[in-house]
This record gives structure tokens, sequence and C-alpha cells, in this order.
């Protein structure tokens, strides 16, 4: 373990619980100083912390400065409550515009922290050059997926079809892989994890696991690793 201070506390498990039970504009502009003080500021030394790290993972994504912003965009939602009741942070590829690209994912919520990695809800040529890449390498995908440190802590996940992607033959070895519409693992943490002081070093361990299946992802999808 660092020997150093956690950059969270419980805190920021408090303040979000309350923020769900008070999820009202007058609420959150009296507890705007407390937000700032046990989300946004923990949160911008976590990501300064975590930065040189990555940069040793691939120098292609971005940490940001900041958390996503929590105010919610209710436009098209039935939901109106206007602010987000989780704190979350996205490491996008340099190349990419939107979170539809490779990238790392944090996400901080009362009884839910995890770690993700991958490509979610990519558009269709992406797509397309990911399960085209399974084809023409099913070995490294096997491979990659079913190393020891890999299976020991993440967990593939996302949408898939419920039948086979057209072009691609439904008696393929790799056709539940190849129905995937999103290629995304995630590794969980408890509350405590996300407020100890090796917090950083857990989530650069992570990264350093999912790195053979983002290497695939990446160079699949064009981009360079």
């Amino acid at each position: 373990m660092a020997d150093r201070d956690a950059f969270f506390s419980p805190a920021l498990f408090r303040f979000l619980r309350d923020l769900k039970r008070n999820n009202q504009r007058e609420w959150f502009l009296k507890n705007k100083q407390r937000y700032e003080e046990v989300v946004t500021t923990p949160m911008a030394a976590f990501l300064d912390a975590l930065r040189p790290r990555m940069k040793k993972v691939s120098a292609h994504f971005i940490v940001p400065d900041a958390p996503f912003r929590i105010y919610r965009d209710t436009r098209f939602s039935a939901d109106k409550s206007p602010y987000k009741t989780h704190a979350g942070v996205q490491l996008r590829h340099v190349a990419g515009k939107d979170v539809h690209v490779p990238g790392f994912y944090l996400h901080f919520e009362p009884d839910s922290v995890f770690f993700a990695a991958g490509l979610w809800q990519p558009d269709s040529a992406t797509l397309g050059k990911v399960r085209d890449a399974l084809v023409a390498d099913p070995a490294r995908w096997k491979r990659l997926i079913g190393a020891r440190a890999f299976r020991e802590r993440l967990a593939l996940g996302g949408e898939m079809l419920k039948r086979a992607p057209s072009g691609y033959d439904p008696a393929h070895p790799l056709i539940e892989d190849l129905k995937r519409k999103d290629f995304i693992v995630s590794a969980d943490y408890d509350e405590a994890a996300a407020c100890a002081p090796d917090f950083v070093e857990r989530v650069e361990s992570d990264a350093r696991t999912a790195t053979p299946f983002m290497k695939f992802l990446t160079e699949s999808a064009g981009f360079a690793w």
C-alpha cells in the first residue's frame, strides 16, 4: 500500500446517497460546496495521480481533469431528476470524439464502484472491423480472454444480438463473441477499496490486466495503441 492518504473518503458516498434522496436544484445549490470538497476536488487529485500511470499503459488515452458533468440531460427522458447520482470518468482514445470509441471508465456510486474497459456501442463500421478481426485471428482472441489474470479479475459483458450478425457463420466457434454489440470488461470494487490509499494502484493494475483485450480492440477498430 502506498504511504499516503487516500484520495477518496466515505464522504463521497454519503454525498451521493443524500443526493439520491434530495435530487432537486435547491438542495444541490445548498450542498454544492460539499460536492466540490468530496467529489470534484479529490477526483482531480486522483486523476492527476493516475495520468502518468496510464501513459505507461498507452499514450493514446486521455485522462481528463475532471469527471463527467453531474447535470443530467433530461430533454428526452421521462425522468426529470436534474442530477446524476453517481460520478463517472472516461479515459477516451485521443482519436475519438465521443464515448463510442475504445476507452477506460471508472464509476463511483453507492454499492456500485467499478472499472470498465472496451468499446461501448460502436458504430456498425467499427463493430464490423472488430468482428472481422475475431474471425481473422480467433487464436489471439481466445488466448487473451482465456489468460488466467483476465479470467480471475475481469468479466466480459455488454449487449448481445439474439442471432448471428449478418454475414457471419452461425456455426463459427466464436459466434457468441461475434454476437456482441459491445466489447466490455469490468472489475468491481467495494466502497472501502475506493477509499483506500492504494486505489490508484489497483486501477492501474486492472488497466494492465485489460491491456491485451484493449490492444486488440483498439487496433482492430483502426486506432493506434
